[in-house]
């Protein structure tokens, strides 16, 4: 029998975002790059960045996606979800008392190890993000999703990102790893013990036979996308030892040259395989939608990972923020990214179905090249703060009116299996960003790296030219 929802539903439905976007913007962009610089130096921390990137984010896509099937067909006695997120944040407090040790740790030995402790991170993490997933699908009737989905938002981007701005954000940068470590534990404890206050029945019976192939499929697609952007980043490696010898300014053109177009190899060979993997032919009699994987990859490339380098790029900008005295303003910077795209993406959606979804995706593009420009032009840090604004203003009009471009190229009957390909544009945007652009700024600097980002942006454009909208099938 179906319960009737109560206003604190929205609270305990909703309250693990919480948890996971504070997990994720304090573990990503601010104590990884710290420790890594710690643990490897200056000249090779962007490289080994990228690696743990890379490696994490392919897990994270096959466990989550492995954990959602494992959840769907849970009969456990407290719930379909809720024991998924009590395993989920039992392993995030164990992994994050084990960070905080390796903290004394040094060398490559210390790097191994907290690559390991995050991989096991992205397990535990996805493991309660798999689950929470299923929570509105599972409880709230389709009339309500809108209103529960605004709360899940505002959870999930505003409010963990002013708590790690302000908090977290200040203790890292005081050098106070274990009090911001114990901040984040007692977040995931406090959600979890609200989470646990859903009403969630357990199933009789698990619903349907387990199908595996979709698993299968997504495991040979990561696989492939994995090798590509290997080989494509040993690549540029390679071109860049073989100019080490060259001036500084010749090194400089060529390693940005080298750095753009191996992304650039990179993002198409990696949809074209995916596309190939999952859905073959009926992708090709399909152009547009090959064009959108495209677009929506090139734009997520940067989009993704100017977050994750920030700590270094402001070292490099500015003097006075060597150290942990950058992971304040980095966390000021994302905090500002966030609230932007919350602010700009709902209306965006409006202005997508007024003057056309394909023009608010193309002028998204241009104006996070903008904010690009500014962040790299002015080292002034109010200047970054506009310029993250402007890229967090249209990365919430580029989800909004991608997605809905997206929704309207598909063929209607198989919209889910064609529009699951963007998960892995997702996963695929952080890895090819930053393992290929950690050695590029290890070579040549941030600035530089940060600028091929910017050109990304408006790489997306060329994609997105060769879309027809409003396909019909």
């Amino acid at each position: 029998m179906n319960r009737i929802l109560r206003w604190y539903d929205y609270i305990t439905i909703n309250i693990y975002w919480f948890a996971l976007t504070t997990r994720s913007q304090t573990l990503t962009p601010l104590i990884l790059p710290l420790l890594i610089q710690q643990f490897v130096g200056e000249t090779s921390k962007g490289t080994y960045l990228g690696t743990i990137r890379l490696w994490a984010l392919m897990v994270a896509l096959l466990w989550q996606a492995l954990m959602g099937l494992v959840s769907d067909q849970s009969t456990l006695s407290l719930g379909r979800r809720r024991p998924f997120i009590i395993i989920g944040t039992v392993g995030e407090i164990i992994v994050f008392i084990l960070i905080g040790l390796t903290a004394g740790m040094e060398g490559e030995t210390g790097y191994w190890v907290l690559f390991a402790l995050y991989i096991a991170s992205m397990l535990s993490s996805n493991t309660a993000h798999a689950a929470t997933q299923g929570l509105i699908p599972d409880l709230v009737p389709e009339e309500l999703r809108g209103r529960f989905s605004g709360v899940k938002a505002m959870l999930e981007l505003p409010v963990p990102l002013i708590f790690v701005s302000f908090v977290i954000g200040r203790m890292i940068g005081a050098g106070n790893l274990w009090g911001a470590l114990f901040a984040l534990i007692g977040v995931m404890i406090v959600c979890t013990v609200i989470a646990m206050f859903i009403h969630e029945q357990p199933l009789e019976s698990a619903p349907l036979r387990l199908d595996w192939k979709p698993f299968i499929r997504l495991t040979l697609m990561t696989a492939t996308f994995t090798a590509i952007i290997l080989v494509t980043g040993n690549l540029v490696n390679q071109g860049m030892r073989l100019i080490s010898n060259q001036t500084p300014g010749v090194i400089f053109i060529i390693t940005a040259l080298a750095g753009f177009v191996g992304m650039t190899v990179a993002i198409g060979l990696g949809v074209w395989a995916g596309i190939n993997i999952s859905i073959g032919q009926e992708a090709r009699n399909n152009r547009s939608f090959t064009w959108w994987v495209i677009n929506r990859l090139a734009f997520l490339v940067p989009a993704n990972n100017l977050a994750g380098f920030m700590v270094y790029f402001l070292q490099e900008r500015f003097k006075e923020l060597q150290g942990g005295k950058a992971a304040g303003p980095a966390a000021m910077v994302i905090m500002f990214v966030g609230i932007f795209v919350l602010l700009s993406a709902l209306p965006s959606g409006w202005l997508a179905d007024r003057v056309g979804k394909k023009r608010v995706v193309g002028i998204s593009g241009l104006v996070a090249a903008a904010g690009t420009a500014i962040v790299v032009l002015i080292p002034n840090m109010n200047a970054i703060y506009v310029g993250a604004s402007l890229i967090g203003a249209a990365a919430g009009a580029f989800y909004s009116a991608n997605w809905a471009l997206g929704t309207e190229l598909v063929p209607k009957e198989q919209a889910g299996r064609f529009l699951g390909l963007s998960n892995l544009a997702g996963a695929g945007a952080g890895a090819i960003g930053a393992y290929i652009g950690g050695p590029i700024a290890d070579q040549a600097g941030y600035v530089l790296l940060f600028t091929i980002y910017g050109a990304l942006f408006l790489l997306s454009l060329l994609a997105l030219n060769k879309i027809v909208e409003q396909t019909t099938h």
